[in-house]
């Protein structure tokens, strides 16, 4: 992987499928997102006004460049259903040739 554009994941959760596929072809068609994962239900336990709320997500991972993390938060917010949605940028240490070549193509390399 290069240093001067690696690849990083955006994760964020969703409520639903529906919210996930939406925003995960609007990322891809825009060239943002090379792709993502939208992966299974999980159990979020967390404090909301005042008060202990369990809920169902949808978690999804973006793999983008580095250098796209913020455009695809900026892109990915008016699609997120949440008023306070989670999008964290996590770094990617390694990652296969073949892979990133095809990932830097897909996202405007």
């Amino acid at each position: 992987m290069t240093d001067t554009d690696p690849l990083a994941f955006v994760y964020t959760t969703l409520p639903d499928e529906t919210a996930a596929a939406v925003m995960a072809r609007a990322l891809v068609e825009a060239r943002l997102a090379a792709c993502c994962n939208i992966m299974a239900s999980m159990r979020s336990v967390y404090r909301w006004g005042g008060a202990i709320e369990v809920q169902r997500e949808i978690p999804m991972l973006i793999k983008t460049r580095r250098s796209l993390a913020e455009r695809v938060i900026e892109a990915a917010r008016p699609l997120h259903p949440y008023a306070t949605p989670c999008f964290l940028t996590l770094p990617i240490e390694t990652v296969n040739a073949p892979y990133l070549a095809w990932a830097l193509a897909e996202t405007g390399g």
